[in-house]
């Protein structure tokens, strides 16, 4: 388990008991005494305000009211925030975009300067459109939830995506492509990539898409994807890099 799995594991064991022991998040864990008061430690210096109370009835509790001051957010769990209000917003349900937009450009904010070209890099890769209202949702699936991260891999480093495809009559094939874009089509989502066999460029509903993989021994070169006229590029509020 890495840190990062052991401090969230640790936090969700002190929300979920009022009062609790080092020993009891070792054992919870599955660390030793040691790694749990180094992670408390680590913990703290984030922000979070954890008390310790000696003698009887006494122990470990998170103070309800702790936030946290330092970011721990990466940048597909950004991006995957920023995506999901676009879409909200694309098919009229976000009722509260001003108060969403807000508290999107406060965690945006808080990333560190790398971090926030790595976003803006992602970002100029997204586009929003509307649905035609005669597409055919019947067999609409969910999403594997490792292509987030294999896409960000594609997307920011450039490196080929393989991954098995199922089409509409339901006949799978292994594709090898160059992510360039993504499109949200509420309630679809699409991976537009060029197609090296087929020397064009193809839209990929991600729904159909498994076992996706990132090729790190491949590179290719960003192309400009043609879309239609009513298909615009999202466009969020990011700070500039520090």
């Amino acid at each position: 388990m890495t840190s990062h799995h052991r401090h969230d594991a640790i936090l969700r064991h002190l929300r979920r008991n009022v009062t609790t022991t080092v020993s009891e998040l070792a054992a919870d864990v599955g660390v030793s005494r040691r790694t749990v008061l180094r992670d408390l430690c680590a913990l703290r210096d984030a922000g979070f305000v954890i008390h310790s109370d000696v003698g009887r009835g006494g122990g470990l509790h998170l103070d309800p009211q702790s936030v946290q001051t330092t970011a721990r957010l990466r940048v597909p769990e950004v991006f995957a925030l920023l995506i999901s209000v676009a879409a909200m917003r694309a098919a009229g349900q976000l009722p509260f975009s001003d108060l969403a937009d807000a508290g999107l450009a406060k965690i945006e904010q808080a990333l560190p300067a790398d971090q926030i070209r790595d976003l803006r890099r992602f970002l100029d890769r997204l586009h929003v459109g509307q649905l035609s209202p005669l597409q055919d949702l019947t067999d609409m699936g969910t999403m594997d939830p490792e292509l987030l991260s294999v896409f960000q891999q594609g997307f920011l480093q450039q490196h080929c995506l393989r991954f098995q495809y199922r089409d509409g009559q339901g006949r799978f094939s292994e594709r090898k492509v160059e992510p360039q874009a993504m499109l949200i089509l509420p309630p679809l989502w699409y991976l537009v990539a060029w197609d090296p066999v087929r020397e064009d460029f193809r839209h990929f509903r991600m729904d159909r898409i498994s076992r996706p993989q990132a090729l790190e021994d491949t590179h290719f070169r960003p192309r400009h994807v043609p879309f239609e006229a009513d298909v615009c590029p999202f466009h969020a509020k990011v700070p500039p890099s520090r």
